[in-house]
């Protein structure tokens, strides 16, 4: 008799891990204000991906907002906040002479970015709770920056324009987000290649765009801005680089609901508990460079006012 006999029917652990993803996420898809599901959410293993994914992200980031011209002394806005990675990092290239307003809805996300700038004697960076969509401010900004914002937004002109308003004349509007449509492995590895089609497939299933960062400059072009420039930031993961695995596989697990619920793929086809490790076998084993989403911004001027 073997051993699995003598204990009974063993669970399967690519549904036992699916439905543990599930309920760790039941705040997962929440409606906005413009009636599109936010997919990601913010409960505390998506804050700590949301981690993993800024890392990854910042030195794209720090480029693009320098390109954009980001500059000591200015007073930014920082649309959809989140944890601060981004609001801080423009403290940092405005300085203690400039200042710096994160703008995000969620409280439990604000409440660790405040304690961060707290520890980090960061003054000159401060949160507000509030919808991207309909928030107001009492002062202008010098620029606004949105990082992977539009990305969740059904209609991001709209945004856009919204936000004009809080910029002087002249003001300087950033936005970057993902293009998913240059990812790929190099060379083929189906399994990893399988699970950035399921990401896709399942932002676009919940509303989200996923290729919207071939389109910020036009989105920008349609809101009336001058000298709009943008410009796409590519990585290359090496076969040795845990990143790779670990932040594909990272995505793939906070949209496992989704992926089967809208049968994008089987939870025994995505198995959360072993995602990140096959996927990394199998970089490995074909001695493949991951290149992930290119990290695309684009960036114009608000007009100056004429008399």
């Amino acid at each position: 008799m073997s051993e699995s006999s003598t204990r009974g029917p063993q669970p399967d652990r690519s549904r036992v891990g699916y439905h543990r993803a599930r309920r760790s996420r039941v705040r997962m898809v929440s409606e906005t204000s413009e009636g599109r599901s936010y997919v990601l959410g913010h409960d505390s293993d998506e804050l700590a991906r949301l981690d993993r994914q800024a890392a990854s992200i910042a030195g794209a980031t720090r480029l693009l907002l320098q390109a954009a011209g980001v500059a000591r002394g200015m007073r930014v806005l920082d649309l959809g906040t989140g944890l601060g990675h981004v609001a801080r990092m423009l403290g940092e290239l405005v300085g203690p002479q400039g200042t710096v307003v994160g703008l995000d809805r969620s409280g439990d996300a604000l409440t660790v970015a405040r304690q961060r700038c707290e520890d980090a004697h960061e003054s000159h960076v401060s949160f507000v709770e509030g919808d991207v969509t309909s928030w107001r401010a009492a002062e202008p900004f010098d620029a606004v920056v949105g990082r992977l914002i539009l990305f969740h937004l059904a209609e991001p002109s709209d945004i856009v324009r919204h936000h004009l308003e809080h910029l002087r004349p002249g003001g300087l509007f950033v936005t970057i987000d993902f293009d998913v449509g240059g990812a790929r492995t190099e060379p083929r590895v189906p399994l990893a290649l399988d699970a950035l089609q399921w990401v896709e497939q399942a932002f676009v299933a919940a509303g989200a765009s996923p290729r919207i960062g071939a389109r910020l400059a036009s989105i920008l072009r349609q809101t009336g801005l001058h000298d709009i420039n943008t410009l796409g930031v590519q990585a290359y993961l090496q076969p040795d680089n845990p990143v790779a695995a670990s932040l594909l596989a990272g995505v793939v697990r906070s949209l496992a609901p989704v992926i089967v619920q809208r049968g994008i793929a089987t939870a025994e086809q995505v198995d959360v508990q072993t995602i990140e490790e096959r996927i990394a076998r199998e970089l490995q084993r074909a001695n493949a460079v991951l290149l992930p989403p290119t990290v695309a911004g684009a960036w114009g001027r608000k007009g100056q006012v004429t008399i």
